[in-house]
């Protein structure tokens, strides 16, 4: 029988190609959109992806949008309004390339993709598995056995690309007036500089990315946060010193003060500086809820919603220690002998 001969197949991902439903092809590459099942058959993908897979490929969408919001951040200066619109702008940029990725693979046209099952690392690295059946003449099976999670995030990111290009220079010559000639246009620079980074991370570790995104979305987004929160000098206040002197419940009064009470703002321009705190927090808060969704999967839903009661836990426990490790505390008790 053909499915018995198919099963002679050498590799993990050479298999036949089904001709008029009776006949086999040559072992060989399987066309794009299907893999090799059991018997050594190429099979056409028709199931959707997991959760976990929409999750993986969410990660890789927001690298570039938080990759662009970074360095609009870092260069735009102190104008405010300048940085909003271009934030907006790599938003859209970003959204528009997503869509338009998501209706051209297929089904064309449809905000849906079908896929092949990712089953082990190796599916992301076909390329190093071409047997030699007489180990002198190499089969080449090379294909997207993890169609489309591999392709499809590099042509989302050509769309992010194309995306900024055509629309970026032109708002920012518009709106960032009051920047140099040179810095107006540093963060479109720095996008030409990590879209080539992010594509080579893509093409050579997307396998691994897959099976860690989760742990790295927690570990980047943690030390992040308390980057910042450490740079943004959210500390202790020593008005909370004189109204709560060793009581127990000092640190929880004094950091609700310092949050609601120490940062409200004097002008404008404060407010629109502790506004964009306030968006810092909840944004990593949201990060560490993605993290730990996507190691979590759901699969049991009354264990693992209730691990989201952690999200703040990072954000309140340093709050809630920043006084322990305060330089000019540290530096005054040496001085005193302690």
């Amino acid at each position: 029988m053909a499915v018995a001969m198919s099963s002679t197949c050498p590799g993990l991902y050479c298999g036949r190609t089904i001709i008029n439903d009776s006949f086999e092809g040559e072992c060989g590459v399987c066309p794009r959109g299907q893999r090799t099942n059991y018997e050594k058959i190429c099979e056409e993908c028709s199931g959707s992806p997991e959760l976990y897979d929409w999750l993986y490929l969410g990660f890789m969408a927001m690298l570039p949008l938080v990759l662009h919001w970074f360095f609009i951040e870092w260069y735009s200066g102190k104008k405010s309004s300048s940085a909003l619109f271009q934030h907006i702008t790599a938003l859209f940029e970003c959204t528009a390339a997503a869509i338009v990725t998501l209706l051209l693979n297929d089904p064309v046209g449809q905000l849906s993709i079908r896929s092949c099952e990712v089953k082990v690392l190796s599916d992301w690295y076909t390329m190093l598995y071409n047997p030699s059946p007489d180990y002198v003449t190499t089969l080449h099976c090379t294909q997207e056995a993890v169609f489309p999670l591999y392709t499809i995030v590099l042509i989302y990111y050509a769309f992010c690309l194309v995306f900024m290009m055509l629309l970026r220079p032109l708002l920012v010559k518009k709106i960032a007036c009051g920047l140099g000639k040179t810095d107006r246009f540093r963060s479109i620079y720095a996008a030409l500089y990590f879209f080539p980074i992010l594509t080579v991370l893509q093409a050579v570790g997307g396998g691994l990315l897959y099976y860690a995104f989760p742990y790295i979305i927690l570990v980047l987004s943690l030390v992040t946060l308390a980057v910042y929160m450490s740079a943004s000098e959210i500390q202790v206040n020593t008005l909370c010193t004189v109204f709560f002197p060793h009581n127990a419940f000092y640190f929880i009064f004094k950091d609700v003060l310092k949050l609601f009470v120490t940062y409200l703002p004097q002008s404008f321009k404060n407010l629109v500086a502790k506004k964009k705190r306030l968006v810092v927090l909840f944004s990593h808060w949201l990060l560490h809820a993605y993290g730990i969704i996507s190691i979590s999967r759901l699969d049991k839903l009354g264990q693992d919603l209730p691990l989201l009661a952690l999200v703040p836990g990072p954000a309140l426990f340093y709050l809630l220690t920043a006084r322990f490790t305060e330089p000019n505390r540290i530096l005054a008790e040496g001085g005193n002998g302690h």
